[in-house]
């Protein structure tokens, strides 16, 4: 239901008392409305029959009831329905009469209404009611047990309630039950707004999602600072923490009213099981709460001894790592290759065994099912899903944001910013750059200016943020549009990209993958090796894969999202490809993701090998992560169907297998020739082998052939660099990307999971025609 808020003046920091106005419209609720308004409430209405939708959507403070032309009995019928949910049963209500006969006055308030008065009453009269039902409890609010206005446990019986549970009967080594407090990340910025007393609002919103969640036996509070305190007993702490991700989840993708306003809020949940609670129970949750508030990834976060708010963090380093990780070169090939080549030797010495045939034929059929699914990439890639000719419906107000690191970033990004000020967009389009910084920068200064003459920039610095899934979770409950582009801090995405992206959102899909483009092929060879290898990624694999799977990829940037949508699965910071994480989580929720390579943006790529090396190792550290959290839950989830299972084994399992079975020959070759008595001896030319190996090899050709075909016009006529591309590739490349995920392999067991950041430089770009 629409509602109008019209305010009368209130103190700075404060908020008018919110008085909803129950009546059907017409002159009778125009006259209450501004009386209500002249002596200083805020007023919005309802028609009965609707006003359990507007108590739960916005809940006042106190409702004042006309009691309309039906009399008394339409009357009692609307006190019912407002006594009938569980807030309506503690808010003030008061009713309006046309006669104040004391028969009617009398049912009224046996009916559950809490006072009555007359139409022709003084509106001071009518002040004066509704300020007493507010403040003039029995006893101070803060000593009773429940609040009146929002059901809630005060601080001071929370805390008792909490004292019992602990002090229950039994072993606490056996005492099932959590302790939660929820935060939300906004709530600073909403009372410089709106003043402290939104805070309340704020908690009672929560405690209404957690009263729709809980099973009935869990007790809700609130303290000073608008925390909600939750009590969970007779709960495993898996049980607890999926029903507290569960509700995380659903107050992200919830839209709240607070302060009469649309807001979207982001929990902060801090727990710990009450097998571990003492006195300081509530206060080390809330230390679980500030983590979570540090990547608003709304994950439940347990508390840790090093959370006290009092202690530094410390994260203790053991010295032998920087050792392992010096040496995992070293350690690729003594477990790649000589635990293989020791394995083999053992067992066709001790048990007879020549193992190391059968491991033979295993690699060459590994090699060329790694080959054939290339080329059935590249086929499918031709019958791609095309983009709806039209949009479903007209373009809605839309968003980018641009998560930077600014020492990074500071060469390119006011030239980014640029661009997107340029798109060509129909409807309302803001540009949010949400960026973090350890010191200011003078391109702040730039940025500012920028914002002050075009309000579409909207900048958003993230303080404490040290991942881009950080900034974009900031970034995602302060954007106003209906789908939202993510893009790196050095994107130029093509003039119309987003009219193209709402043509997919628009005909029933959730996320649509764009096409990214390297703009400064130029640079260096290393740079035209990326060039083309993203041509083969963005033009060949992903369209491929997505018909051939039946679903997409989010690839990091130039990835378009519903925003409703993106609220709720938010991005992980703990991840090294939060990106392939948040498809994997939106999937599971059924969302359609598709592919579009005529959907352009154009970045940087790596100028020099070492960045390169660091990028893709954590490429394929974070490939690796998402293969460890979501594989096997993907492969027992109901919802998927055998096609896209059978992609997630080659796209999760596979590609995690692929590079330590390829150097699986090695130690195979070496036992043979020991076996032969030497590499003369060993007939290299099998038929066998050869087809295997040439079938393996054609694959990497047919791709950039593809790709090279299939890439822009921009790039098309590079040729030269499709070439160069398949033979270092063939040579080197392939075997060097093979070696980077072996090596995040060892890193990933070893615990080294530092974001390296990829350095970015202005530089010249290819020619666009």
């Amino acid at each position: 239901m629409h509602t109008e808020l019209r305010r009368a003046p209130a103190p700075r920091n404060a908020l008018p008392c919110h008085v909803l106005a129950v009546g059907t419209p017409g002159p009778r609720r125009e006259k209450l409305t501004r009386t209500l308004e002249y002596t200083g409430y805020a007023v919005t209405h309802a028609v009965p029959g609707e006003v359990g939708r507007s108590v739960q959507q916005a809940p006042p403070d106190a409702i004042v009831a006309l009691d309309g032309l039906g009399g008394v009995d339409q009357a009692v019928a609307v006190v019912r329905e407002i006594r009938t949910g569980p807030r309506g049963q503690v808010l003030p209500l008061l009713m309006v009469t046309a006669d104040g006969e004391p028969a009617g006055v009398a049912r009224l308030l046996r009916s559950g209404a809490d006072d009555c008065l007359p139409e022709a009453a003084d509106p001071v009269e009518l002040s004066a009611r509704i300020a007493a039902k507010l403040h003039r409890v029995p006893v101070p609010v803060d000593r009773l047990a429940l609040d009146p206005r929002t059901g809630l446990h005060s601080a001071p019986h929370f805390r008792d309630e909490l004292d019992r549970e602990l002090r229950r009967p039994g072993s606490p080594a056996r005492r099932d039950g959590v302790l939660a407090v929820v935060a939300v990340a906004e709530a600073d910025t909403l009372e410089e707004r709106f003043g402290a007393r939104v805070r309340r609002e704020v908690a009672d919103r929560l405690a209404a999602v957690a009263e729709r969640l809980g099973d009935g036996n869990d007790r809700l509070g609130w303290d000073d600072e608008g925390r909600l305190l939750v009590l969970m007993p007779g709960v495993d702490e898996e049980t607890a923490r999926r029903a507290l991700q569960e509700f995380a989840t659903t107050v992200a993708g919830t839209r709240f009213v607070v302060a009469d306003e649309n807001v979207r809020l982001t929990p902060a949940v801090g727990w710990l099981p009450l097998a571990d609670a003492d006195e300081r129970a509530i206060e080390q949750a809330a230390d679980a709460v500030a983590e979570a508030l540090r990547h608003r990834d709304l994950r439940p976060v347990r508390y840790k001894p090093w959370m006290r708010a009092a202690a530094p963090r410390r994260r203790t380093r053991k010295a032998v790592r920087p050792l392992l990780l010096a040496l995992s070169p070293l350690l690729a090939l003594i477990v790649g290759v000589g635990v293989p080549f020791a394995l083999y030797e053992q067992a066709y010495a001790v048990l007879g065994w020549d193992v190391a045939s059968t491991v033979y034929w295993v690699v060459v059929a590994g090699l060329v099912l790694s080959a054939s699914l290339i080329l059935l990439e590249c086929l499918f890639s031709l019958d791609a899903p095309t983009r709806p000719a039209a949009p479903a419906t007209p373009y809605p107000p839309a968003s980018a944001v641009i998560a930077a690191y600014l020492p990074n970033e500071a060469a390119t990004i006011v030239e980014t910013v640029e661009s997107f000020l340029r798109l060509d967009y129909p409807s309302e389009l803001e540009i949010v750059l949400a960026y973090n910084t350890p010191h200011p920068l003078p391109v702040e200064d730039a940025l500012r200016q920028i914002a002050l003459r075009d309000r579409r920039l909207v900048l958003l610095p993230v303080a404490g943020s040290t991942s881009k899934a950080q900034n974009i979770n900031a970034a995602v409950t302060r954007v106003r549009g209906e789908f939202v582009g993510i893009f790196d801090a050095d994107h130029h995405p093509a003039p119309d990209a987003f009219r193209r992206a709402w043509d997919w959102l628009s005909n029933g899909y959730d996320v649509v993958q764009g096409h990214c483009v390297i703009r400064n092929g130029d640079s260096s060879w290393v740079a035209r090796q990326v060039a083309a290898e993203f041509e083969a990624i963005y033009a060949v694999s992903h369209p491929g894969r997505t018909r051939l799977y039946g679903f997409g990829i989010f690839g990091g940037s130039n990835g378009f999202w519903r925003t409703d949508l993106l609220a709720r699965i938010r991005m992980h910071g703990s991840m090294l490809t939060e990106d392939i994480d948040s498809t994997l989580r939106a999937l599971t929720e059924g969302a359609r993701i598709a592919t579009d390579r005529t959907l352009i943006s154009r970045e940087l790529a790596p100028t020099r090998l070492k960045p390169l090396w660091d990028q893709r190792s954590r490429w394929a550290q974070g490939w690796l992560q998402v293969s460890l959290r979501h594989l096997w839950q993907a492969l027992r989830n109901p919802d998927f169907t055998p096609r896209q299972k059978a992609g997630l084994v080659v796209l999760l399992g596979w590609r995690e297998v692929q590079p330590w079975l390829s150097l699986q020959i090695l130690p195979i070759l070496l036992h043979s020739v020991l076996r032969a008595g030497g590499a003369d001896r060993i007939h290299w030319a099998t038929p066998a082998c050869l087809l295997a190996f040439g079938f393996t090899l054609s694959a990497g050709f047919v791709q950039t052939a593809f790709a090279g075909r299939l890439a822009l016009p921009e790039l098309r006529r590079r040729r030269g660099w499709f070439w160069r591309h398949a033979l270092v590739s063939t040579v080197f490349y392939t075997h060097f990307k093979n070696i980077v995920a072996r090596q995040s392999h060892l890193k990933e067991l070893l615990g080294d999971r530092r974001w390296r950041v990829t350095p970015r430089a202005a530089a010249k770009a290819v020619g666009q025609r």
